[in-house]
């Protein structure tokens, strides 16, 4: 199948934005390409310009949907040009870009990967693509991973802020449910500290990536990996639940907290753009939780909460 790859160029407050545009159109796949992220490798000499090019950091990211090039591509862009034009005449401060190209699958699975490296997140945790050799210390958490068409990478602020919250948090033998878990990166690493997990999502590619990742990594004995509805799939409760997606799916879930998350648990809310976090700490204040933590990254937010 051929592909129409959409990439919106915006400054980050848009980031969310946009993204929300691509999926409620049904876009299987989204990526955010922050050019502040590769800042480390040119620093450190790690960057290589001839087989990467050159990096500009313009104070923008890029957001990138991609569509199936069948009988409703038409209908989906114009769609998607309305979204755009109504968030420009709401916001007239982004700098807005959009361009279309096609793209064979296998160039999709792949055009990315010139910009995802071996990178360290919190104390022990490091992340590497499985096509990149690195060599690994003895106190390491090895995340390995072939995202392929499922987003999370780890190297975006919103899953770094989580990583290095799991971190401090996961106990042996916890059981976590983690809904949107994309590439499965954060039920991996949940798992690789000694939690229990289930990980969710709606999206049969990212069940499908975050399966293989999964085995990968050798921790199919402490993952299972479910595709339905975020919150409604799920047996039992957990001590940590995840939501690392966007403000207004977090705010759906919250009804269904009480039925998943232990009197006991706590809730990791990530995914935030700064201009959305008061609405989403009153949702969940109103739902009966009390924050006892919010770290910001580069604009994004995340909350730690437990019940009051």
């Amino acid at each position: 199948m051929d592909w129409r790859e959409v990439a919106v160029t915006v400054s980050s407050e848009g980031e969310e934005a946009v993204a929300d545009l691509f999926y409620e159109l049904g876009c299987p796949g989204v990526s955010i390409e922050d050019p502040e992220l590769f800042v480390q490798y040119i620093e450190s000499g790690e960057w290589d310009y001839h087989s990467f090019g050159e990096v500009k950091l313009t104070g923008t990211s890029v957001v990138k949907g991609y569509f199936p090039e069948d009988e409703e591509l038409g209908d989906k862009l114009r769609v998607l040009e309305q979204g755009i034009s109504g968030l420009l005449e709401r916001y007239p401060d982004w700098i807005i870009h959009t361009k279309g190209i096609s793209l064979k699958e296998e160039d999709w699975a792949t055009a990315w990967k010139a910009y995802f490296k071996p990178i360290y997140i919190g104390k022990n945790f490091l992340v590497k693509p499985t096509w990149e050799e690195v060599e690994v210390k003895p106190e390491d958490v090895v995340l390995e991973l072939d995202p392929g068409m499922a987003f999370g990478t780890g190297t975006h602020p919103t899953t770094t802020l989580c990583l290095r919250t799991l971190e401090d948090m996961i106990k042996p033998e916890h059981v976590v449910f983690d809904l949107g878990t994309g590439s499965g990166i954060l039920a991996i690493a949940a798992a690789k500290l000694g939690a229990k997990v289930e990980a969710v999502d709606l999206d049969s590619v990212a069940v499908k990536v975050a399966q293989e990742n999964v085995d990968l990594n050798n921790v199919g004995d402490r993952v299972r990996v479910l595709r339905g509805d975020l919150g409604t799939v799920l047996v039992g409760q957990a001590d940590v639940v995840i939501a690392n997606i966007i403000a207004d799916v977090i705010l759906g879930l919250l009804p269904d907290l009480k039925r998943i998350l232990k009197p006991t648990g706590e809730f990791l809310a990530s995914g935030i753009i700064d201009k959305r976090a008061e609405e989403v700490e009153i949702g969940l204040k109103e739902a009966g939780l009390k924050i006892v933590d919010r770290v910001e990254d580069s604009g994004w937010i995340l909350f730690r909460a437990r019940w009051a």
